[in-house]
This record gives C-alpha cells, structure tokens and sequence, in this order.
C-alpha cells in the first residue's frame, strides 16, 4: 500500500473541508484521521457530536481515492461507488 504523502494529507483536508462547507452547513468542522493507505472521514455537529462519513483509501495520487461508506448499523465501512459508477475518483 503506498504512502500517503503529508502534502496530500493537508490537501485533502483542506478539499473536504471546503466542500463540506458548500454541502453540509450543519457540520462545524470535518476531521480526517489518516492510518496507513487510509483517510477517515468524521463530521462534527454544532452540539460537538462526531459522526464518522467514510474511509477513503489512497491510490498512488492525490485525486485518486477509493471510498466506503460509513454504516452506522454495522459500525463498519462498506465499500461503495461513486456516483459516476467508478470505484475510484477525486476526494471531494
């Protein structure tokens, strides 16, 4: 699995960021926790409560990303698609 470089790590937060605030008015801030090859993605309400959103898994470049979604019934990652149909793409 290849490693995910710092530059990208502040890029993609700063994507999501970004984007959430476009989408998600209701989320204060998007936090994203990195371990290995992996970006988790968690939202914060106004009353502070976390919501995790998703895993993305890197793919070599910084606008190539697998995505699972978060399932809160399972506390797991189901890999999804995006809407394209693609099983990879840009982050945001």
């Amino acid at each position: 699995m290849p490693k995910v470089p710092e530059s990208t790590k502040s890029s993609l937060a700063y994507k999501l960021s970004d984007r959430a605030r476009e989408r998600w008015p209701q989320l204060t801030s998007v936090d994203v926790a990195h371990r290995a090859s992996f970006a988790y993605v968690t939202g914060t309400l106004a009353d502070g409560q976390q919501l995790p959103l998703c895993r993305l898994r890197y793919g070599g470049s910084a606008s190539i990303w697998g995505f699972a979604i978060y399932r809160a019934s399972h506390h797991d990652y189901q890999p999804s698609m995006l809407p394209s149909g693609a099983t990879a793409g840009s982050p945001e």
